[in-house]
């Protein structure tokens, strides 16, 4: 690595020291240096030693810990260490993601990291024609992130082939077990050749994750960072008991207000369902707040626009469901709101772990309706926090009154009852008596997706295993 600038902050080189010392290639110091990184995480100082002996590893880490850079740099490393020629139609290193924009943040993430080297990235996922990816991948490329719908279409339309992958990394298990992706997962393992270096995350281990990582990895170190039930320490959480009806409005004059005086620097809002979703944003618009949704509904194109617009901060608010947040990693979110309670606890510790990151405070406020307060009762058990209660604003059957009412447009389709909930309106609950997890309809390749009822794939464990 070349002399550390004069300006280099302390803990900059420390950081750089700190990898420097691992014995990584120059190039990839002098990325880090150049993306101006601060202190290695947790994960990072556990799992890059025992990665650069080969070591196959079981990371159990939430989304925001330092995990993509983790496992990026050791495995950057050994590929530049190795060079081979590029094979068609193939590559060395294999990154599953559940979502899209999850898969697109990681390939974004490893393209920095390796911005001073000959290594290619690919990213492939469903949504958008396959034709232009097969033919990106006809040259072969050095790492491949793909969602695993349209990995295993171009795999059967013989556009890619899996047998030169040298180092695996399965992320977000819990998420891909979630959305019915074991049956592919399970294909996808027997088509990877062996020996390999295996690398499986997951942000919790209940038993049907262990038993799928068996499959995937041998004799793993295993890393674990923050514990599971932990929610973010620097976020303030509030609650506001009130009725569903009121919700809109109440949701429409903070963010009036917060957005005015400065206090919301960007927020996101979490629904049920991508008709609330949609439903929250006409509200929104029409009472002069720009907001965008992102869900499954969407197409690519539309979701893409919309995280872009609110990263770059021309879109202040974003709408989302549980399963298209996955991958929303943008800095400077100062509020999440959760204008439905999650039914099931672990995700609600997804959901405020969005804001608060690189050592910022965040906000977190839920909206509670009397029949959702079960499902409230769950977060506090998890969590072992206590809610800060939040009362109404002043005035604000007044400014409720004067708020602009939409057109309400009805969802074709469905019972018209609420996710999650019976026919009597109470919380369906799985064998076990706990809270069966709302569906998004999320699906990354809708034709691996489509099978899993068939053949009786369903949620592991008919819970949401997922926080942070």
């Amino acid at each position: 690595m070349g002399k550390p600038r004069a300006l280099r902050s302390h803990t900059e080189s420390i950081f750089m020291s700190y990898f420097s010392k691992l014995g990584l290639s120059e190039p990839l110091t002098r990325a880090l240096d150049s993306r101006g990184y601060a202190d290695p995480t947790p994960i990072q100082s556990q799992a890059i030693p025992a990665l650069l002996e080969g070591r196959d590893l079981l990371g159990i880490a939430q989304t925001g810990t330092g995990k993509t850079a983790a496992f990026s740099l050791p495995s950057l490393h050994r590929l530049m260490a190795d060079p081979r020629p590029r094979n068609s139609a193939s590559c060395r290193m294999l990154v599953l993601s559940p979502t899209r924009e999850l898969a697109a943040q990681i390939a974004e993430n490893m393209r920095g990291y390796a911005k001073y080297t000959d290594l290619s990235v690919q990213c492939i996922f469903g949504g958008v024609p396959s034709g232009k990816q097969a033919r990106a991948l006809s040259r072969g490329c050095d790492v491949l992130v793909a969602t695993p719908g349209r990995l295993l279409d171009l795999v059967d339309q013989r556009a890619l082939t899996l047998r030169h992958v040298e180092i695996f990394v399965l992320d977000e298990a819990d998420q891909m077990m979630d959305l019915g992706f074991i049956q592919p997962l399970k294909r996808i393992s027997n088509l990877l050749p062996n020996p390999r270096q295996s690398l499986f995350f997951s942000a919790t281990m209940p038993k049907a994750i262990a038993e799928l990582g068996k499959q995937f990895i041998n004799d793993p170190v295993r890393v674990e960072v923050a514990p599971q039930a932990t929610t973010a320490e620097r976020v303030e959480q509030f609650v506001t008991l009130i009725n569903q009806a009121e919700k809109q409005a109440l949701l429409t004059l903070r963010l009036r207000a917060g957005l005015a005086d400065g206090t919301v620097e960007r927020a996101l809002v979490f629904t049920r369902t991508k008709h609330g979703a949609d439903r929250v944003v006409r509200h929104l618009d029409s009472a002069g707040v720009s907001a965008a949704a992102i869900h499954g509904n969407k197409s690519q194109g539309q979701r893409t626009a919309a995280l872009e617009g609110f990263r770059r901060g021309t879109t202040k608010v974003l709408v989302a469901t549980d399963i298209a947040a996955r991958g929303i990693d943008v800095s400077g979110v100062s509020h999440v709101f959760n204008f439905e309670i999650p039914n099931v606890a672990e995700q609600y510790v997804h959901r405020i772990g969005r804001t608060a990151r690189a050592g910022n405070d965040g906000v977190a406020i839920s909206f509670v309706a009397p029949d959702e307060k079960p499902y409230l009762r769950d977060i506090e058990r998890l969590t072992r926090v206590k809610l800060t209660p939040l009362g109404l604003p002043e005035n604000f059957v007044e400014d409720a009154a004067g708020l602009p009412a939409p057109s309400r447009k009805k969802p074709s389709g469905g019972s018209g009852r609420p996710h999650g909930k019976s026919a009597g309106g109470k919380p369906r609950r799985d064998r076990d008596g706990k809270a069966r997890p709302e569906r998004d309809g999320e699906q990354n390749d809708k034709r691996h997706f489509r099978g899993r009822r068939k053949n009786g794939v369903g949620a592991h464990g008919n819970k949401v295993r997922r926080a942070g």
